[in-house]
């Protein structure tokens, strides 16, 4: 039985849900049954935004996890809110910008991917966020990478298309820049 239970964290602007949204159609195109809740606040950028994602092949009884198998988590205020509902076991992946106070759990397995420092030297910020979602599926490949790329194909508007290449060159190097942090 698969079943991994996600949550994408962090501010409004930083395409969370996004994120959680090409996961979720990437789910469907391989056949797995998919739950995406997002959450945010009234501001549409700069304030809180999280989505909660759930792939498995069975059923999903309820779109509402406590505890995540996965957590992702784009700024402080979500790894303080975030972290202690990882599961003992769990994946954190984490961009270190504008974290002050990085994870200090052991039970977990912790990742960093500075992401948002890479894109901005790739002259391209807005692929910051497919370049985390392609670390996140090095480490938890739940879809493939071919089925990944259709998920974001679908999830994009059509206006968008041109914007393809680049997000699916991020996501790869997202795979290459993703690196486990060992206890300190």
């Amino acid at each position: 039985m698969f079943k991994e239970e996600i949550i994408i964290a962090g501010f409004g602007g930083q395409g969370v849900l996004s994120m959680g949204k090409i996961l979720a159609y990437s789910g469907v195109m391989q056949d797995l049954e998919v739950s995406w809740m997002p959450s945010y606040g009234p501001e549409m950028r700069g304030g809180t935004a999280n989505v909660t994602v759930i792939l498995s092949d069975r059923p999903i009884s309820s779109p509402i996890a406590h505890d995540y198998d996965t957590a992702i988590i784009l700024n402080q205020q979500s790894m303080d809110k975030f972290e202690p509902r990882v599961k003992p076991g769990g994946v954190l992946i984490y961009d270190p910008n504008g974290i002050v106070h990085p994870p200090r759990r052991t039970d977990i397995l912790v990742y960093e991917i500075d992401a948002t420092e890479e894109a901005a030297r790739q002259g391209n910020i807005r692929v910051f966020n497919t370049m985390i979602l392609g670390g996140y599926l090095k480490v938890r490949p739940v879809v493939t990478l071919e089925n990944a790329f259709r998920g974001m194909a679908k999830s994009l508007p059509p206006r968008m298309a041109g914007l393809l290449p680049a997000n699916e060159q991020a996501m790869r190097h997202g795979m290459e820049i993703i690196r486990e942090r060992r206890g300190e």
